[in-house]
């Protein structure tokens, strides 16, 4: 049985990173290993239907989790520049 499930930090991220062309610009390995280390540093909000979420939220509700990510996002980057540098 599949579940029409995801988490809501994961659209945003990914919407995030679209808004500011990451998405085209950065290669997909590094893509994919920023988006895990900025998701494991955030919580989990697991919705069903994207359109209900987008209807029923917050508007400060939304405004913190996008600063959440945002600080989460700028952390993942520094983090992956550093250990960069380690391994070159």
């Amino acid at each position: 049985m599949q579940l029409d499930i995801r988490n809501y930090y994961e659209v945003l991220l990914l919407e995030m990173l679209s808004d500011e062309g990451l998405l085209d610009e950065l290669p997909a390995d590094y893509l994919a290993d920023l988006s895990c280390i900025t998701l494991n540093k955030l919580p989990t909000r697991y919705i069903r239907h994207l359109v209900d979420t987008y209807f029923f939220e917050d508007y400060a509700e939304l405004t913190k989790m996008k600063l959440e990510i945002h600080k989460a996002l700028e952390e993942s980057r520094a983090f992956l520049k550093t250990n960069q540098k380690k391994e070159g």
